[in-house]
């Protein structure tokens, strides 16, 4: 099993910045890749951005690209994702990702098993 647990969020007016931070435990290594999603009330989770562990490209969204980062530190089981710029519409519940499965998209937008993190909440305000 892989435990992943965020922090980092919290409240900010538009333009601000914020980092993400998700620390990975467990028995069991994670796969192919890592990624952040979200989700905002009544919406469907969507994927952000995620990065290939062993290359170590990324992929972003087009919403966010230009204006996130996402990037891992292997020595400390961390994943991070740094926003800047941010703005209303980046209002959700951000949550960690991490493949645990037969297969994942290369992006980590998709996979037949992933790890799941609690999520952290991002309210950006106008």
């Amino acid at each position: 099993q892989v435990q992943l647990v965020e922090s980092g969020g919290g409240s900010v007016q538009a333009g601000g910045s914020l980092r993400l931070s998700c620390v990975v435990s467990g028995s069991t290594y994670v796969k192919s890749c890592m990624g952040w999603f979200r989700q905002a009330p009544g919406k469907e989770r969507e994927w952000v951005a995620g990065v290939n562990l062993g290359a170590g490209p990324t992929f972003y969204d087009g919403s966010v690209k230009g204006r996130f980062t996402i990037s891992h530190d292997k020595a400390k089981k961390t994943l991070y994702l740094q926003m800047n710029s941010l703005k209303p519409e980046d209002t959700a519940k951000y949550y960690c990702a991490a493949d645990g499965g037969e297969w994942a998209i290369f992006d980590c937008s998709r996979g037949d098993s992933f790890y799941w993190g609690q999520g952290t909440q991002v309210t950006v305000s106008s």
